[in-house]
């Protein structure tokens, strides 16, 4: 009933429309309570039965379920955005954030207890291991998270592989890679809160679960089913090795050059690569053919997903690493993207090879001229 102008819990079972902020924290405390207990059976989890068994598989510690507001109704009940709150353990250094929209019905029965009925939906992040069943891979450095229809065994192998790639680079890293696969592209863009066909023509990113910048924000990599499944074997294998770098590195929350940053994974992930060059680059090859030689390394317009020339972009970024690594040596590339983090770009090219920044473009134009011609 209404007191005060404020909704309370009353005895009995509340009609939807009746329910207010005091009976959906009710029963996203029962919700919680279950999840944390294990308790499939538990009636607070009767309609989403499926996160007892996923928290048990992923390990979710850290979990909080707290009504933020009313975003309308359903026929079922009350929709409600969420804040939601957890960790994998063992992986997520920190815990993630967000807000979730969720279904609150009356229930039925003598306990009349409002409980959640339907999770995601709306236009923020629904984290995977929320919206159903999911089939979980672990271990001691690898945990991958994908829905019913996604290729675990497929992205299981190729995580699994990709943290020797990464060790022969980086041979700091404490491998914790965490992989989400949704069984789509649509899939992908609820996990990342995305328009619709944003992540159409990526193969996999790295982000924070909860879209968060903070220093100590978990990074997962998550894949586009739709886009990996085309790729060979390889291109596969090195799309995977590519992200692990991102992971080893933190580089969604680094403020370096993005062509440093995707150079240098595309670096990591190509060094033990056996192709050609003709392969390797040959869409800036065939970019710098037709429109002639690039004035500056490729800036975030050149990386944004709906541009015309990403491949190139991405092979233009990584034969600049490489030509730094072949002035530098690669010990000197991994020091040069470290120091490029904390001194800026001119001041860490300088020290660590002797170069400004027109230094190394006019390095890096020369190869491309000379892969062109």
């Amino acid at each position: 009933m209404l007191r005060d102008g404020t909704y309370v819990a009353t005895p009995g079972a509340p009609s939807a429309s009746a329910l207010g902020p005091a009976d959906i924290d009710d029963a996203l405390d029962r919700l919680r309570e279950a999840v944390l207990s294990g308790d499939d059976g538990a009636p607070a989890v009767a309609a989403v039965d499926h996160l007892v068994g996923n928290a048990a598989r992923l390990e979710v510690r850290d979990l909080d379920l707290r009504y933020v507001d009313r975003v309308g109704r359903s026929e079922e009940g009350v929709r409600a955005a969420v804040s939601v709150t957890w960790r994998f353990a063992g992986f997520d250094r920190a815990p993630a954030r967000t807000e979730v929209e969720m279904t609150v019905s009356a229930g039925d029965g003598s306990a009349g207890e409002a409980v959640v009925t339907d999770i995601g939906g709306g236009d923020g992040r629904t984290p995977l291991w929320l919206t159903g069943p999911v089939e979980v891979r672990r271990t001691p450095e690898v945990l991958v998270v994908a829905a019913p229809g996604a290729d675990l065994a497929g992205v299981t192998r190729r995580a699994e592989a990709a943290v020797p790639v990464v060790r022969r680079v980086l041979d700091r890293w404490r491998p914790r890679l965490v992989v989400e696969a949704p069984a789509s592209a649509d899939g992908l863009g609820d996990l990342l809160g995305a328009e619709d066909g944003t992540y159409d023509g990526v193969a996999a990113v790295t982000a924070s679960p909860d879209g968060s910048l903070a220093p100590e924000a978990p990074l997962h990599v998550f894949v586009n089913p739709e886009v990996l499944g085309t790729l060979r074997p390889q291109g596969a294998q090195v799309v995977l090795s590519h992200e692990a770098a991102h992971v080893a590195t933190r580089a969604p929350l680094s403020g370096s050059p993005l062509w440093l940053l995707e150079g240098f994974a595309d670096y990591v992930a190509l060094r033990d690569v056996d192709l050609p060059l003709s392969t390797t680059a040959a869409q800036v090859i065939a970019q710098v053919r037709d429109e002639g030689l690039p004035e500056a390394l490729p800036g975030p317009a050149e990386f944004d997903t709906g541009t015309t020339h990403l491949g190139a972009s991405y092979e233009a970024a990584w034969l600049a690493c490489t030509v730094l690594a072949e002035r530098v040596g690669e010990t000197g590339l991994v020091d040069l993207y470290r120091a490029v983090e904390r001194d800026g770009l001119d001041r860490a090219l300088r020290r660590v090879a002797g170069w400004s920044e027109a230094d190394l473009t006019r390095a890096w134009q020369r190869r491309l001229a000379a892969l062109a011609a």
